[in-house]
C-alpha cells in the first residue's frame, strides 16, 4: 500500500487489529447477525510524512450511509463545546450578515445553530441523510453530498466563496485527503480561515487509545502530517491549539498561501513538540501493539473475574471506541449483557460484532449493577455526573484507557 498523501511506500506497521465490522454499522435486529460485514483494520505510518493511515479496504459511501447512527447533538458537553467555538470565532474574526460560513460534515447542525441564531449565513455539508433531515429540521441549509473538489466549485457558483470553513473532527474520515483539503483550498476566500479539530495522533500514542482507530477514521493526524497535506493544496498553517476534547484533540487553523495572517509561535512549538516526543522517529511507533494487547486482556480478565464473584457488569455509550475494544478484545453479550445509551437513534439496536443490546438509560437502574463501563472514556466525568441517583451506592465505574481504572 502507498501513502494516501505522498504516495511513498508504507512499511512501518502501527497495530494490526484484526477483522471487524465498522464501528458504526449497529444492528437492528438479531436476524441481521449472519450476514454482517467485516473487514480488516489495521494502520500503517508513512515514513515520508508521517501520515498514519489505515489500510484501505471500506469505501466512504459503505460506512457513512443513510442510516448512520451517530448524532453529535447526543453529548451536552459536546454541544457546549460547539457553542464556546462558535462564539470564539463569530468574535474574533467579526463576522456579520455578509459573511458566509461553511461546515463540512455538519451533522445534526449541533454547530451550525450558533451561527444562524447570531444571523450569519452559513451551509452545513453532510452526506449522512438521516443527520443531515435533522438539521435541515432546525432551519440549517444543507448539501448532502461528500466533500471534495467537485462539490467546493458546486458551492461558490451557488453561493459564494467561504470567509470560514470549518472542518471539525471530518479530516480523520476521508479517504481522498489530497482531494478533501484541496476542495477547501478552492472554496476559501483569499482573506478567509478554516479551521480542522482532529484527535493529536501524540496523544493516541500517549495513552494507548487505540479504541480510537476504526473503519471510518482513514486517518490519525499530527501537526507534521497536517501542514504537509494542506501544503500541497495551497493552503498555510498559522495557529494551533491543543483541546481536551476525544482524549486530546487540536485545532489547526489555515489559510491560503498568499494570505496576509502571519504564523504565530504555537505552530512552531506544536511542531517541536511532536518532534521531541518522537512522532518522526520510527521507535516510538513500534511496542504500541502490545500495549493494545495489555489492555484487552485486562478487560477480559476483570469480566471473567466480575462473573466468578456473581457481579454484574453492564456499559454505558455505544460509542464508535467502544466497539473498537469490545471487539478486538472478543467481548460477547454473555460477558457483558447491555449498553445503555442516551441517542435515540441506537437504543433498541445492537453493537456491532459483539452483539449486545442497546438500552436506553431510563432503564438502568432495573438492572441495579455492580460495575458500569464507560465505554466513551473521553466524556467520563459528564457520564457519571448524569447517572447519578440511579446506581446503588455500591456501584463503581471502570474505564480501559489508558489502563484499566476502577473509581
Amino acid at each position: 500500500m502507498k501513502c494516501r498523501h505522498c504516495l511513498n511506500q508504507l512499511t512501518l506497521p502501527l497495530v494490526d487489529l484484526g477483522i471487524m465490522p465498522p464501528s458504526n454499522a449497529y444492528l437492528s435486529s438479531e436476524l441481521k447477525f449472519i450476514a454482517e460485514a467485516v473487514y480488516p483494520l489495521k494502520v500503517w505510518v508513512c515514513q515520508h510524512c508521517w501520515l498514519a493511515q489505515t489500510e484501505d479496504f471500506t469505501r466512504a459511501d459503505e460506512l457513512f450511509t443513510e442510516d448512520y447512527a451517530y448524532f453529535s447533538s447526543t453529548s451536552s458537553s459536546w454541544l457546549e463545546h460547539a457553542r464556546q467555538f462558535s462564539d470564539d470565532v463569530i468574535q474574533k474574526r467579526q463576522l456579520r450578515a455578509d459573511n458566509f460560513v461553511v461546515e463540512i460534515a455538519s451533522n445534526d447542525g449541533y454547530l451550525l445553530r450558533n451561527f444562524v441564531a447570531a444571523g450569519i449565513p452559513c451551509l452545513g455539508v453532510e452526506p449522512t441523510k438521516a443527520t443531515a433531515l435533522v438539521a435541515q429540521q432546525s432551519g440549517i441549509d444543507v448539501v448532502s453530498d461528500f466533500f471534495g473538489v467537485s462539490l467546493a466549485k458546486l458551492i461558490k457558483q451557488q453561493y459564494s466563496k467561504a470567509d470560514l470553513i470549518i472542518a471539525n473532527n471530518v479530516l480523520a474520515h476521508v479517504p481522498d485527503i489530497n482531494d478533501f483539503v484541496a476542495g477547501i483550498a478552492d472554496l476559501l476566500a483569499l482573506d478567509g480561515v478554516c479551521s480542522f479539530e482532529f484527535p493529536h495522533l501524540l496523544n493516541l500514542l500517549r495513552y494507548h487509545q487505540f479504541d480510537t482507530i476504526y473503519h471510518e477514521h482513514y486517518s490519525y493526524l499530527s501537526i507534521h502530517s497536517v501542514r504537509s497535506i494542506l501544503q500541497k493544496a495551497g493552503l498555510r498553517v498559522w495557529k494551533v491549539e491543543t483541546l481536551p476534547t476525544h482524549g486530546g484533540s487540536l485545532r489547526v487553523w489555515a489559510c491560503l498561501d498568499n494570505c496576509s495572517i502571519e504564523q504565530e509561535p504555537s505552530v512552531q512549538y506544536m511542531v517541536n513538540s511532536e518532534i521531541e516526543f518522537g512522532l518522526t522517529d520510527v521507535s516510538v511507533y513500534q511496542g504500541f501493539q502490545s500495549h493494545v494487547n495489555q489492555i484487552a486482556t485486562s478487560l477480559k480478565t476483570f469480566l471473567q473475574q466480575a462473573k466468578e464473584l456473581g457481579k454484574l457488569v453492564v456499559a454505558y455509550g455505544a460509542a464508535a471506541k467502544g466497539n473498537t475494544l469490545l471487539n478486538y478484545a472478543g467481548i460477547q453479550a454473555d460477558d457483558l449483557p447491555v449498553v445503555f445509551d442516551a441517542a435515540k437513534s441506537k437504543q433498541g439496536q445492537f453493537l456491532p460484532g459483539s452483539h449486545i443490546p442497546i438500552l436506553p438509560p431510563e432503564q438502568l437502574s432495573a438492572y441495579q449493577p455492580d460495575y458500569v463501563l464507560i465505554l466513551p472514556w473521553n466524556i467520563r466525568d459528564e457520564v457519571i455526573q448524569q447517572l447519578a441517583g440511579q446506581l446503588p451506592e455500591h456501584c463503581k465505574f471502570v474505564t480501559l484507557i489508558p489502563e484499566l481504572s476502577i473509581i
